[in-house]
């Protein structure tokens, strides 16, 4: 070998050996340290395909009543205040019945005095009666004429008519008794079911009166059966086939920040909305299956539910959250973050069923929200969580 050769080969390994010392420390003393990312493994689990509304929904009762009283008064007692439960019969309003009391009295005398007069004019008929048929008997014998029998039939026909003209006339001051009875009864308001006084709009001494026909008046009382609140939610049109009675769902509530409740769907509306300038929409009614948080809730209050279409249980999951466009979710392995193709079946906003492309125990990546986190980079797990 000349030595112009060997000075060219140690100069080419010098040169490797240049290039490896530099791989080596970019490898170890000058590489970047790894990304922590969060990451999930891929496990079995339950996943559904649900829907929800497209606007807020609407805590509703089915009963609720805005009561006033059928004729006007002066307001003498209000026994509950705003707040208070109520059975159903109880007394929520009473004013000032002293005239129709009176008038009772009126018409309760009157009857008394009706019904004696009818015994009066019975009792008359009945004589008459038995006078006509004794002197019929002597008429027979030939002892009373023709004419006086007359006389007395006449007598005995006119005393029966008298009698059922008192019994018609006691019948008709029971009836006026009875008329002033009701008039008494409508000074008095009580519930027609057990509920919650939700207002109360008036106050002892004040007048109230009936709504004429043709201009409503604010009712003086609101009362709210809080057994039978439910959920009103708007869907959007493209669900409504899918959505049907006795689907079950999840509620959850503004007043109830972070939680969930079962429900289960139990109307939806045989129509769809059609308003200017909004998404047509369906209307369902889902209620909670929970009777003691439904009577603790307020009508009216904002709410959302899910609707669950369809659940399959014991398959392989991953969050929704972990998916990129395409089914593609970034794999952590070997301190490297790798891109996959996941196909994926029922999802939600929590689930994604994984069919194929994935496999148990597989660290997924879920925290994808810096651009420095993508295929190729060097990373390590910050968490682990299972589904």
């Amino acid at each position: 070998m000349t030595p112009k050769a060997r000075r060219l080969i140690l100069r080419l390994g010098a040169l490797l050996l240049l290039v490896g010392l530099g791989a080596v420390l970019r490898e170890t003393l000058f590489a970047a340290k790894p990304l922590p990312v969060r990451v999930v493994a891929v496990a079995r689990g339950t996943v559904e395909q649900t829907v929800t509304n497209s606007r807020a929904g609407t805590i509703k009762a089915r009963r609720r009543a805005k009561l006033s009283p059928e004729v006007g008064g002066r307001i003498v007692e209000l026994p509950h205040k705003e707040g208070e439960h109520v059975r159903r019969g109880e007394l929520l309003l009473r004013m000032d019945d002293a005239l129709q009391r009176a008038s009772l009295e009126v018409a309760e005398r009157e009857a008394v005095a009706a019904a004696a007069q009818r015994d009066q004019a019975c009792l008359a008929a009945e004589r008459a009666e038995r006078e006509l048929a004794r002197n019929q008997g002597l008429g027979h014998d030939g002892i009373v004429s023709a004419d006086l029998l007359d006389q007395v039939s006449s007598g005995a026909r006119t005393a029966e008519a008298g009698c059922k003209a008192a019994a018609a006339g006691f019948e008709r001051a029971r009836s006026s008794a009875d008329l002033a009875r009701k008039q008494l009864g409508k000074a008095e308001l009580r519930a027609p079911f057990g509920g919650v006084l939700a207002e109360l709009s008036t106050q002892v001494g004040e007048w109230t009166t009936p709504s004429p026909p043709g201009l409503p008046i604010p009712a003086v009382i609101d009362l709210i059966d809080t057994s039978s609140l439910y959920v009103s939610a708007p869907m959007d049109e493209v669900d409504s086939a899918r959505i049907h009675a006795g689907q079950g769902a999840r509620v959850t509530i503004d007043s109830h920040p972070g939680r969930s409740f079962p429900a289960r769907v139990v109307r939806v509306a045989p129509y769809v909305v059609d308003v200017e300038a909004q998404n047509r929409t369906v209307q369902i009614e889902a209620e909670l299956e929970n009777p003691e948080l439904t009577e603790t809730l307020l009508p009216g209050t904002s709410a959302d539910v899910e609707v669950i279409l369809s659940r399959r249980q014991d398959v392989l999951r991953i969050p929704t959250t972990a998916l990129l466009e395409g089914g593609k979710v970034l794999v952590l392995q070997e301190g490297r973050l790798a891109e996959r193709t996941a196909k994926i079946g029922l999802r939600n906003w929590d689930w994604s069923e994984v069919l194929e492309g994935l496999a148990a125990g597989e660290q997924i990546v879920t925290s994808l929200d810096r651009p420095e986190v993508k295929a190729g980079a060097r990373a390590k797990a910050e968490e682990t969580g299972q589904p």
